[in-house]
């Protein structure tokens, strides 16, 4: 997996597509890292005997576009939107910044696979290219030379492109 500043480096990127009365809302960036992190809740499944291999195992279900749709979904209509105006375009918004998380996820060089289209197909996917260091599960494991170098990855692989993302959602994105 990614770790999770990854993930929220890339829920920022992709969150500069809200407008801007969005954009200065401190609730929701934090909806927006939220979404992005909620899929690796799964795996506190390990705890309870659920394999990774499950349907709810890590990077089963909650990594899937059915899944992201649905927390999209929940997330906008927290913010009690105009459906009709405002409402399916946050939702499509905080769904893009869930499913980032299991294509972030694919582009690792470790791990199951994703589970995207769970729960029709439980089969895992992998991109071709798999650049990003798979981050170990754990704080524990995060601050050792292997989470350093987890570190140089997703500067590379995602700080970067999140930062040329981000302006260039930003700069298109309605005032």
């Amino acid at each position: 997996m990614a770790s999770l500043f990854g993930h929220v480096a890339a829920a920022a990127a992709i969150g500069q597509a809200a407008p801007a009365e969005r954009r200065k809302d401190w609730r929701f960036w934090y909806m927006a890292a939220m979404c992005a992190c909620l899929p690796d809740a799964d795996v506190a499944g390990f705890r309870f005997g659920i394999r990774y291999e499950d349907l709810w195992g890590h990077r089963g279900m909650t990594h899937s576009l059915v899944f992201a749709a649905a927390v999209g979904a929940l997330a906008a209509a927290r913010f009690k939107p105009d459906w009709r105006k405002e409402g399916w375009k946050l939702a499509a918004l905080f769904a893009a910044i869930t499913a980032s998380h299991g294509f972030l996820d694919a582009l690792t060089n470790g791990g199951h696979g994703v589970a995207f289209f769970s729960p029709f197909d439980a089969a895992r996917y992998f991109f071709p290219w798999t650049p990003i260091q798979v981050s170990p599960i754990g704080a524990k494991g995060f601050f050792s030379a292997k989470g350093l170098a987890v570190i140089v990855s997703e500067l590379k692989w995602i700080g970067v492109p999140a930062l040329i993302a981000g302006a260039a959602l930003r700069s298109s994105a309605k005032p």
